[in-house]
């Protein structure tokens, strides 16, 4: 059965990571560019993750009351019982919670990211097989312009600007793609006098009453 792709703000959320190896490392690494609050459990924790700012670090084995006023749970210890259980507390109080490499245990599985700016692209093979979305994931990024987060951070800027001087819904989406159209083909974001161009295109502005 496939999953379907939720994406979630977790900026400012909290979320408890429960072990400090190297599969809690990489679910930090995929985790903390959307600004969540990490709390991370275990009695013994890499350095590399001692390093990464803004963590909140328990240096003590789990316990149930860890789970308090937390949004989300991954339960990444090399104890798969141990998973298994923080899973079923988790599930009890209606908590999201990934078990890894545990699927039967998760409510929510990692994606393979692709992530440009504003952009997140998350692939999913339903456990079926990570090389096929790793793969996939690279594919993906081989197709993405390399400013493209430069791009969708110009368009959002745009919006607006275009809302305000063309009232019509299906003319703003037209300049909205051709404005979109135009930064592909340049690889960047417009200049002021290229993005005029557009915006005082006469099927546009005789849509403007």
């Amino acid at each position: 059965m496939a999953y379907f792709p939720f994406f979630v703000n977790l900026k400012g959320k909290t979320g408890l990571i429960v072990g400090g190896g190297k599969i809690a490392l990489h679910k930090i690494e995929k985790l903390i560019l959307y600004e969540p609050v990490l709390e991370v459990c275990a009695p013994e924790i890499l350095p590399e993750i001692t390093e990464i700012s803004g963590l909140v670090l328990k240096r003590e084995p789990f316990r149930e009351e860890h789970l308090n006023g937390k949004n989300f749970v991954i339960a990444a210890t090399d104890d798969r019982e141990l998973n298994r259980e923080i899973s079923l507390l988790c599930q009890d109080r209606g908590m999201p919670v990934n078990a890894v490499d545990d699927r039967n245990y998760c409510t929510f599985l990692f994606p393979s990211l692709v992530q440009k700016g504003s952009m997140t692209i998350g692939i999913c093979t339903s456990g079926a097989s990570p090389t096929a979305a790793q793969w996939t994931r690279k594919q993906i990024e081989n197709m993405i312009p390399e400013r493209f987060d430069r791009i969708l951070d110009y368009l959002e800027q745009q919006r607006e600007t275009v809302k305000r001087i063309i009232p019509d819904e299906n003319m703003r989406s037209a300049v909205y793609r051709k404005l979109f159209a135009a930064c592909i083909e340049k690889g960047a974001p417009l200049n002021p006098e290229e993005a005029q161009m557009i915006l005082q295109d006469d099927a546009f502005m005789s849509a403007t009453p």
